[in-house]
């Protein structure tokens, strides 16, 4: 994998000695380029560079003997004390990948790089072409060929003149736009609130589909919701351009024989009060643009470009900076990812998702994104969450008879300091596959797997898993049973009938029959559960829905012995928001008719946290990113809540009006009490009572998780 980002990377590379910086206002100086502007620097730079190789640069005899012919690549630095620092060396033999080393780690001090005019580390690449060239001889011979080439064009060069135009522009034929992507594979941006609005239909007795792999594709649910009728009846008579925009279409959309694209503004702008604030409102200031198409039926894609400021109830921002990476930015805003200080009491957090869907069959489906996955049928998913920063991932949807099969292989950060090299985060990576069977016409079961390893000895991403019906834990115990992390689940849903339905998850971390039949509540059982039921249409209320969820999660969940092999992300559990040692009960009420809606969720909880104190350092199961076999205070009677019990209370209700259906655009209030008493108050754990009051316009096409 690692040779594959090089190649993918190096080329972009210019030819011969070009060299490539990063972001520098100067580059360095060496003392033949002192006083050169900055465009003759740069040149001087790349040669000087070029002549110190070929000064001293000494090919191998073997490969002298063999007139050995190629290209060496050198990835380097020059740090802020001028110094030369070889970060990569992509070469044919390791005799000229030590030479490289040995000839840069002889380069003379020069002058930094500097930008605003201070001294800052820069990173440059150079091709060494064998047989060595100086840059003089590389100057004329880029020369000689141009002129060669432009010789060649002139010789054969004969003017014909053509009368004739071509006519492929004027003959392009366009369709009136008719929502072809409610037809279509691209996926349905994930938002609970919007979900609900079809769930009854995807969750009727005797449909076989399977609705725990979320986000889900237009083209899977519209079987059972026709989203054009819906919309058609949601419409606003509207003539003007500026109206029918507004309230009813994309702003740009086209349309053609085999192929349609749209555009459009999203937004996301909050302002709030909450009280106890250390600041006098609260605030979120998004602004992007979202770009989705289809070519034929086989390819469709999307991609949405958030710039965001926010600054939150203080709850909230405690968390985010309680999350704050290496490197000295002060927080990551959860399920965004690393913020910027923005002024002096705000964050400044782009984003950044994107799609690419490839349908070749009926059976296929394939997904290279840039975002968020979710696993299962409650508001929580103790399995595979989205409440973690966006990642990038490979998802291969596998759909036939009663089965759907869900293959996700993804691309994650560790970004706390001790894993933290170079300025570079770890890199760790995970896969995961869930089988979805429909036992009858009202059971569903479900089999997930998952495994967490890192590049340990440069295992980078291990091959071994890419097997879609290969079962990981098999291939993780034979690689080193500490090696990976690998979790194993159960998913099931019944339906009642048509209004209602149960749902239920089982998550085994670690599992000890022996241990479970002693009684003795030993530590090394490490599971959660889920139960949870929903009720359409409740009472007979038309799009009323009521859901009741219970989680639980036991200590040291999660977690792993090798730290940077936990079921995380960013500093961000990929499962269950609250990490490990807790129990939870949520009870949400869901309502819209026509273009108003309403939501209503109460959370009530025990977790049980860590003190980190100085009386107390224990390790008592809630944090996953502790090494469970330091600092456990029992072996046995361990149970869920231990350690700083701690009681959460939380009823958040939002109610508002749909602006727009084609981008779920919503005009809405918001307001969220939150009670957070610990048994004992720490920098982390701070007992209060928040009230947070917003309003605001936001395209719903992503969840906000404000109960933390």
């Amino acid at each position: 994998m690692r040779n594959l980002f090089s190649v993918l990377f190096l080329f972009s590379l210019i030819s011969n000695a070009q060299v490539n910086r990063t972001n520098a206002e100067k580059f360095p100086v060496f003392p033949a380029c002192e006083g050169l502007d900055k465009s003759d620097l740069e040149l001087c730079f790349y040669n000087q560079v070029q002549d110190n190789v070929y000064q001293n640069f000494k090919v191998p005899e073997s490969l002298k003997a063999n007139n050995f012919k190629g290209t060496v690549i050198v990835i380097f630095e020059v740090n802020d004390k001028g110094a030369f620092k070889v970060i990569y060396v992509d070469a044919s033999d390791e005799a000229l990948i030590a030479e490289s080393k040995r000839v840069f780690e002889q380069m003379p001090k020069i002058s930094p790089p500097t930008y605003n005019g201070r001294p800052v580390y820069a990173k440059y690449t150079i091709r060494i072409a064998i047989p060595l060239q100086s840059s003089a001889e590389i100057a004329a011979a880029k020369i000689a060929e141009k002129e060669a080439a432009a010789a060649a064009e002139k010789a054969s060069y004969v003017y014909k003149p053509n009368d004739k135009f071509l006519s492929e522009v004027d003959s392009i034929k366009y369709r009136k736009f008719d929502n072809p992507q409610y037809q279509s594979h691209l996926n349905i941006p994930f938002s609970h609130s919007y979900y609900a609005q079809f769930d009854d239909d995807m969750n009727q007795v005797g449909a076989n589909n399977h609705t725990g792999s979320k986000p889900y594709a237009y083209a899977d649910v519209a079987k059972y919701y026709n989203f054009s009728q819906v919309n058609q009846s949601l419409l606003k008579n509207k003539q003007g351009w500026w109206g029918k925009k507004f309230w009813n279409e994309n702003l740009v959309q086209m349309q053609g024989e085999d192929y349609w694209f749209t555009l459009n503004p999203i937004v996301d702008l909050q302002f709030g009060k909450s009280d106890p604030s250390v600041a006098q409102y609260t605030y979120v200031n998004t602004r992007g643009i979202q770009f989705n198409g289809g070519l034929g039926k086989e390819i469709n894609f999307t991609t949405t470009v958030f710039e965001s400021q926010g600054r939150f109830a203080d709850y909230f921002n405690r968390y985010a900076e309680s999350l704050a990476p290496a490197g000295g930015n002060p927080a990551i805003i959860p399920g965004m990812g690393i913020a910027k200080r923005f002024k002096s009491d705000a964050y400044d957090f782009p984003l950044a998702e994107a799609n690419l869907a490839y349908t070749p069959s009926k059976f296929i489906n394939m997904n290279l994104g840039y975002g968020r996955n979710f696993i299962g049928d409650g508001y929580r998913s103790l399995l595979w969450s989205d409440g973690a920063s966006p990642y990038p991932y490979f998802k291969l949807n596998t759909t036939f008879w009663k089965i759907k099969y869900t293959n996700l292989y993804t691309w994650l950060k560790d970004v706390r300091p001790d894993v933290t090299q170079d300025r570079t985060y770890a890199t760790k990576f995970a896969a995961a596959h869930y089988l979805s069977l429909n036992i009858s016409s009202k059971w569903n079961i479900g089999l997930f797997e998952s495994v967490v390893w890192t590049n340990k000895n440069n295992r980078g991403f291990d091959m071994s898993f890419v097997n879609p019906i290969i079962f990981y834990r098999s291939v993780e115990f034979a690689s080193s049973a500490r090696s990976g992390n690998a979790m194993l689940g159960l998913t099931s849903k019944y339906k009642w009938n048509n209004q209602i339905q149960f749902y239920g998850q089982f998550l085994v971390d670690e599992f000890s029959l022996n241990d479970i039949k002693s009684g003795e509540k030993s530590w090394k059982n490490k599971f959660g559960f889920q139960l949870g039921a929903k009720y359409f249409n409740a009472f007979n209320i038309k799009n009323l829905l009521l859901q009741t969820e219970y989680n639980v999660v036991r200590p040291y969940v999660y977690a792993h012995s090798e730290v940077i092999t936990n079921y995380g992300h960013n500093n961000q559990s990929l499962g269950h928001q609250w990490g490990g040692n807790f129990r939870e009960f949520i009870a949400i009420a869901r309502y819209h008719n026509g273009r108003y809606f309403a939501d209503a969720k109460i959370t009530v909880g025990t977790r049980g946290l860590d003190f980190n104190n100085d009386n107390d350092t224990f390790n008592y199961g809630s944090d996953i990113y502790r090494d469970y076999e330091e600092g456990r205070p029992y072996d046995v009677g361990v149970t869920v809540g231990q350690g700083n019990s701690t009681n959460v209370f939380i009823a958040d209700l939002q109610a508002g009006y749909l602006v727009n259906p084609v981008t779920n655009m919503k005009v809405f209030g918001s307001l969220i009490y939150r009670n957070f008493t610990p048994a004992t108050e720490t920098a982390l754990a701070v007992k209060e009572s928040t009230t947070w009051f917003s309003i605001g316009l936001r395209c719903d096409i992503f969840n906000w998780y404000f109960d933390y």
